[in-house]
């Protein structure tokens, strides 16, 4: 195989999504933290990933279980100290594993230092750090924004005699984004973490990072968009989302980090209709790497259509960003529930990750991924995600994605902790254990360090354009080509036999196979259901 053109470290690249909290207990307290997931590092590199991406481990009160951050620049110490992190990034490195943390740049803890002076006057150094706005002559909240989690985007404070904004928790106050002072703030808080050794940041929803500064109220959402179960998702979120001046801001961030390097950022989008926002955020080269939003992770059916038409949204050429993709991660249903419940458990779980290391862009791989876990089942006196919680029983919650990772079936509360977790390990996942999965010569774990590896090693699969040359009646076929890299991929997402006409290459042979064909065949011109393959050139 061609080496191919070097590129940058992170175009291509598989990050493994570690939610620190159900990694691995080292201390006995039930909560995974830092010297667990130092001490799993030669289990992730194992895998074939080129780094890892490590949810909020910072100061926190945990009412959003991280992501309402009360002081940027420490580690709480349910997960460990400053010196736990640095021999994590020290550990990794070693292994060759890229580090990428969270920022939440959007809003803060309501008990962090600046949102307890600002909160104090009208009038104070930092007054202007947050969202602040008069009540309507009624007294009702200044805009008709919803939150994320249910009820008004807006809280009065009696102090200020104002409200503030919180686009999710009323727990997490949004910060001004508009304020110098307070990109500065933020700069260096990245700066504090770059001079650790991380090598790139996730931006947590950054497109909530500003707001329509005229207060003027979101219009009502129309179809295909309105989602009666989700009163924030009945709005068109025109004035609390992606407002105009935030490339400007990304652009800022930019400049700063291009002075530490190659750091690799990729931006988090929310809202309805993402992709013009990720592509806005990705344009050339003066503002992110790239950006993923819920295309997939939002998907409640896998069809080749829906997969096509998400793939075509990001044409191959640099000047329509980079595209990032995952399938399942903390705050969604894993996809094995989601899309394939009910199929052959080992056979769909390996045709996920077959498709996901097949697509043009980054990808991320959510921890117990790569052992095929399915959603977990959590009643609900032991919930613990505000949102479930309010909404039981019309909404599955982010808890049975967020259940302690199962590393060893015969030890206690399967291998993560030797006291009760904070999540309760559900029974299907232990029997898909990371000791049962390492002795099994055919099971989900071989296969996806077999497809991971795979995908590191193939420049075509890594950073090659994209072209769909078939989307119907169960059958999803592309090419990914580089330089005179040729890659073929197949799949059959239906329970039915399908016959398609693979493009005529004598050239090309199967490399990886689920569930149709053997590794150096021909592609075949007949798909199992559920099946899939991937052939390159000169293969054999």
């Amino acid at each position: 195989m061609n080496a191919g053109p070097k590129v940058e470290w992170w175009r291509g690249a598989t990050l493994y999504q570690i939610y620190p909290r159900s990694f691995l207990d080292s201390t006995g307290d039930g909560v995974g933290d830092l010297q667990g997931i130092t001490g799993k590092l030669d289990y992730v590199a194992s895998l074939g990933v080129d780094g890892i991406w490590l949810s909020p481990f910072f100061r926190s009160p945990m009412k959003d279980y991280g992501y309402d951050v009360s002081d940027y620049l420490d580690v709480d110490p349910i997960f460990g100290t400053l010196a736990d992190f640095d021999e994590l990034v020290r550990r990794a490195h070693e292994l060759d594993l890229k580090v990428v943390i969270d920022q939440v740049y959007s809003h803060t803890s309501d008990e962090h230092a600046w949102f307890q002076e600002s909160r104090q006057s009208r009038d104070n150094p930092k007054a202007d750090w947050y969202v602040w706005a008069d009540a309507k002559e009624d007294g009702s909240p200044p805009t008709n924004w919803l939150s994320v989690f249910g009820g008004p985007a807006w809280t009065w404070d009696a102090r200020r005699e104002q409200y503030y904004l919180h686009n999710f928790l009323a727990g997490q106050p949004d910060l001004n984004l508009y304020s110098a002072d307070v990109q500065a703030a933020l700069h260096e808080v990245a700066r504090f973490w770059l001079d650790r050794g991380v090598d790139g940041f996730r931006l947590d929803a950054i497109n909530f990072g500003m707001h329509d500064r005229d207060l003027r109220d979101n219009p009502p959402s129309v179809a295909p968009f309105r989602n009666l179960s989700r009163p924030f998702l009945m709005q068109d979120q025109r004035y609390n989302l992606s407002q105009p001046d935030m490339p400007q801001a990304l652009e800022n961030l930019r400049r700063m980090l291009d002075t530490y390097g190659d750091v690799f950022t990729v931006a988090e989008i929310g809202g309805a209709v993402p992709l013009p926002t990720m592509r806005e955020y990705t344009l050339g080269d003066s503002r992110l790497n790239t950006a993923y939003g819920f295309e997939f992770l939002g998907l409640p059916k896998l069809t080749v259509e829906d997969v096509a038409r998400i793939l075509r949204a990001w044409p191959n050429g640099h000047d329509d960003g980079w595209p990032s993709w995952a399938f399942s991660n903390h705050d969604v249903s894993r996809a094995m529930s989601r899309w394939l419940d009910g199929v052959d458990h080992e056979r769909r779980a390996a045709l996920l990750l077959l498709l996901l290391v097949s697509l043009r862009g980054n990808i991320f791989v959510y921890q117990g991924e790569e052992l095929g876990l399915p959603q977990a089942e959590i009643p609900f006196e032991q919930l613990r995600d505000p949102e479930a919680i309010a909404n039981w029983p019309h909404t599955a919650g982010r808890d049975g994605a967020r259940t302690p990772m199962p590393w060893d079936s015969d030890a206690c509360f399967a291998g993560f902790s030797t006291a009760e977790p904070w999540l309760p390990i559900d029974p299907t996942h232990t029997g898909l254990a990371v000791n049962r999965q390492e002795s099994n010569g055919t099971s989900i774990l071989k296969q996806s360090r077999e497809l991971l590896k795979l995908r590191r090693n193939s420049p075509a699969l890594r950073a090659g354009d994209l072209d769909v040359i078939e989307a119907a009646a169960g059958v999803l076929a592309f090419t990914r080509q580089l330089k005179g890299d040729e890659v073929l991929c197949a799949f059959n997402i239906s329970d039915q036999t399908r016959s398609w006409q693979p493009p005529e290459s004598s050239a090309l042979q199967v490399v990886a196979t689920v569930g149709t064909a053997s590794p150096g065949e021909a592609p075949p011109a007949t798909l199992a259901p559920y099946s899939g393959i991937i052939a390159m050139k000169g293969h054999g």
